[in-house]
């Protein structure tokens, strides 16, 4: 029997997508198209431009090899994504630190993408304190580096970075206050990761 699925894919949620995946890999294309630009720009901001594009697509075939464990109650695919990507960040860290350390050092960041709705970066480049962000994000534990960046620029929320990193959601909140606390005193006292209003 063939499913009818709906003219666009942007009439359906992403665990739909997935279903119809599995039996229409094809369908799986909708997913990519929904989130490669902020997952590429997460990873980017973490490895730099020339890994990004790599690990962006090592974590859609990752996602995509592993389309039919995804537990389809959970509507959102992004918490998923970012989870993959964290984890292939991990095996990409010591490129990330080296990363860091080169941005503390020259003041600028090689990824020339713009991010639509990067609080941090945005703050930090108005206050002209890069190089000191990206020092003291080198020196976090890959924990805290991890949360503090999938709120900042993953924009998260504090229970899909629990899912993410399969950590209970207070881990994550005292990490983000480690986190916080770090980039506040590397930045003379200013949260980079507050909201602007």
């Amino acid at each position: 029997m063939t499913q009818t699925h709906p003219a666009t894919t942007a009439e359906v949620n992403d665990a739909e997508l997935i279903r119809w995946s599995r039996d229409d890999p094809e369908q799986f294309a909708g997913l990519f198209d929904r989130y490669i630009e902020q997952i590429h720009r997460f990873i980017a901001r973490r490895l730099g431009p020339q890994a990004a594009d790599d690990v962006a697509a090592e974590t859609f075939l990752t996602a995509f090899r592993s389309r039919a464990s995804y537990d389809l109650t959970r509507q959102l695919a992004g918490p998923w994504l970012y989870g993959i990507a964290t984890n292939l960040i991990a095996k990409h860290r010591r490129g990330e630190e080296r990363f860091l350390r080169a941005l503390s050092r020259t003041g600028t960041d090689p990824s020339s993408e713009p991010s639509m709705a990067d609080t941090v970066v945005g703050r930090v480049a108005a206050q002209g304190v890069d190089r000191k962000l990206a020092g003291a994000l080198a020196g976090m534990s890959s924990g805290d580096r991890d949360v503090l960046l999938l709120v900042a620029w993953g924009e998260l929320a504090y229970e899909e970075v629990a899912s993410v990193l399969g950590v209970p959601v207070g881990t994550v909140r005292s990490r983000l206050h480690r986190a916080r606390k770090k980039a506040r005193a590397a930045l003379g006292g200013d949260d980079p990761t507050r909201e602007v209003a």
